[in-house]
């Protein structure tokens, strides 16, 4: 399974990438990964005018968009629309960080899981 990620490099300039979660035959209920640690969980519903101007990722954690869209740029201005459905892995803590905002009117709801430290995709 193919997500995006969202990073830094070491001059502090985000960009966008892909990591693959390796999956395993799990029977009949279908492929699953491995267990992953996880910190927090957070709640979080987004007004339809959201705009947050650049900001690193408090924490890095796991975005999964349950409703609504949102478009992300990144530092070199590349920009993509994520919608009900996406995830999306924020590592860019340090630096320029990214930018997020509410698209075609509409109010976002999400989860955000924070990741234990050491877990890696």
């Amino acid at each position: 399974m193919k997500i995006t990620r969202i990073y830094n490099d070491e001059a502090g300039k985000s960009h966008f990438g892909e990591v693959e979660i390796p999956l395993k035959d799990g029977g009949p209920i279908g492929m699953l990964s491995e267990k992953f640690g996880a910190d927090k969980i957070i709640f979080r519903e987004t007004p339809a005018d959201y705009d947050f101007k650049w900001h690193p990722a408090p924490a890095r954690q796991l975005l999964f968009i349950l409703k609504g869209r949102a478009e992300f740029t990144v530092s070199n201005g590349e920009r993509h629309v994520f919608g009900a459905g996406d995830v999306l892995l924020l590592e860019d803590t340090e630096g320029e960080g990214h930018c997020s905002r509410a698209m075609y009117n509409e109010v976002r709801h999400s989860i955000f899981v924070t990741l234990d430290e050491g877990v890696t995709f």
